[in-house]
């Protein structure tokens, strides 16, 4: 490695063209500044703002792309980031200093490649020519072309044969500039003939060995050198896996955590080869990826990524995540807790009117909206809210009522920006819980029914309290309390066996029990969508 370094130093450096974007004038205009390393590149200044200046930049990097390009591409150099002390992909604040240890150095080899880099900011851009080893180790960086080596001829191309063979038919190759002739050998008059030399033949063994394949996983290219061989095949095949992945027509969620798994492994064996640390950054990112990616596919399917359907429960697309469960069962504690009557048909508006309010404070209902949830108690219960000052109205509550397709514009005084905010979740999962909300009380069957607003609301505690097999509760606790359960549907405790015996002919459990003061029972297979995973 040291006589590689050592050739490296000798060889011309390799070319940098960095093109920076930097603020121009006073902060607050906004203007920006592009500059190019090269000299013949003035300085461009873009008083629009940084969106131009980046457009302006890409085009400015594509253009040396081109004149690169046509000027033959990359050429056989030595590497620029070393001439840089490797501080390109280098963690150690020291690696930059003139004069300071460079530990990273030795790294350098492999081809000489094109690369372009574009840091995450999109503040700086570097075409550069390196080597392969350092542009692999750059994080964003990407390779364009490789240089084209210079054609070598060997020492035994460049020596001339002679006239004549030697035993068993090997040619005799000498180091002179001619042929010898027999006259040449015998021109003085002591000499004798001497046996010529067998020419050394080529052992088996020394042949070039066969080019490596190469592979890029991660935006990262793979060495052809990388040892230990499996580790840079399984890199290798795992980029090949992650792009044919992207080709599928439908996910794959469990085969996609195992890829994640995989590369995590990968680069962390890696890091440990190659001492790089954004290579430890990059294995974390690939370990989150695929916890992210095997919780995604048990909210969709109600099992492990890694087990089959079986006796976990069915396969099924759930309309809320597990994450999203969370925080459906945190809006049902909320509305339990400030509603301001304990009327079951006041505590369902006061969820539905919540859901739809509760970015800031306002929203939009109307009088069918109204109706669909509370039937023929509608104009009372919103009569009740409005007296109660939990909501305020532009008019009065008999025009909300007329207005069947026209909204009304709303405001719940407690969820306004000033006041503490009782939710952590954003504009996205609102909606999901919303949606899920909605269908629950609008359910076909429960609607056919006419249930009551307490049967309703039972349903919709429920569907937030389930297994992945549909079942309520954890299974530590043997089903759902009953003393809890009854205090959100605002029901006697004794009371709810008979509201849930309406649920299961309704279609919506399959079976229900209270014994133990513990509600049991499992959601029916067209519910289980709806259920909102503990």
């Amino acid at each position: 490695m040291a006589v590689e370094a050592d050739t490296q130093q000798e060889r011309v450096a390799g070319r940098v063209w960095t093109v920076r974007l930097s603020p121009y004038g006073r902060p607050s205009a906004g203007a920006v500044q592009l500059s190019c390393s090269r000299p013949a590149c003035a300085d461009q200044r873009f008083p629009s703002g940084a969106a131009a200046g980046r457009k302006a930049a890409v085009e400015h990097v594509n253009l040396h792309l081109s004149r690169i390009h046509a000027s033959g591409g990359p050429r056989d150099v030595g590497c620029a980031c070393r001439v840089a002390d490797c501080s390109w992909h280098t963690p150690d604040p020291t690696a930059g200093q003139r004069g300071a240890a460079r530990p990273v150095a030795v790294r350098c080899g492999g081809p000489i490649v094109l690369t372009v880099y574009a840091d995450r900011a999109g503040r700086l851009w570097r075409i550069a020519e390196m080597c392969t080893r350092c542009a692999a180790a750059t994080p964003d960086c990407r390779v364009l072309a490789t240089a084209t080596p210079p054609a070598r001829t060997s020492s035994a191309a460049r020596r001339e044969p002679a006239d004549g063979t030697v035993e068993d038919g090997v040619t005799a190759v000498f180091s002179s500039s001619g042929p010898s002739s027999e006259a040449d050998v015998h021109s003085s008059p002591g000499s004798t003939p001497a046996s010529l030399p067998r020419a050394r033949a080529a052992s088996p063994g020394t042949a070039s060995p066969r080019e490596k394949p190469w592979g890029k996983i991660a935006q990262r290219t793979v060495p052809h050198d990388l040892e230990p061989d499996s580790l840079r095949m399984e890199l290798t095949e795992l980029g090949d896996a992650f792009r044919a992945y992207q080709q599928r027509t439908e996910p794959d969620l469990a085969l996609l955590a195992h890829l994640h798994e995989r590369k995590a492994h990968a680069l962390r064996q890696w890091a440990d080869v190659s001492g790089d640390g954004s290579l430890r950054h990059e294995a974390e990112r690939a370990e989150k990826a695929a916890q992210t990616t095997r919780e995604m596919h048990e909210n969709r399917t109600g099992q492990p990524a890694c087990g089959t359907v079986g006796d976990d429960g069915p396969a099924v697309e759930r309309l809320l995540t597990r994450h999203q469960a969370v925080h459906a069962r945190a809006v049902l504690d909320y509305v339990q807790t400030h509603s301001p009557h304990p009327e079951a048909e006041v505590r369902l508006a006061v969820l539905m009117l919540t859901l739809r309010t509760f970015r800031d404070g306002t929203g939009n209902v109307t009088g069918q909206d109204l109706t669909g949830w509370l039937q023929d108690d509608a104009e009372r219960v919103l009569q009740q809210l409005v007296a109660a000052d939990w909501l305020r109205l532009p008019c009065t509550v008999a025009e909300v009522m007329a207005s069947l397709e026209d909204p009304t514009a709303i405001t719940v005084p407690t969820l306004l920006p000033e006041q503490p905010r009782p939710f952590a979740f954003g504009k996205a999962t609102r909606s999901r819980i919303s949606g899920w909300a909605q269908k629950t009380v609008g359910d076909r069957k429960l609607r056919k029914k006419r249930l009551a607003a307490a049967t309703r609301l039972l349903a919709l505690y429920t569907a937030a309290h389930t297994r992945p097999d549909g079942r309520l509760g954890r299974p530590e606790d043997g089903g759902l309390h009953l003393d809890k359960t009854a205090a959100f549907c605002a029901l006697p405790p004794e009371d709810v066996i008979k509201h849930a015996e309406l649920l299961i002919t309704s279609g919506w459990l399959t079976e229900a029990d209270t014994a133990g003061g513990k509600l049991r029972g499992q959601l029916t297979e067209r519910v289980l969508p709806l259920g909102g995973l503990l």
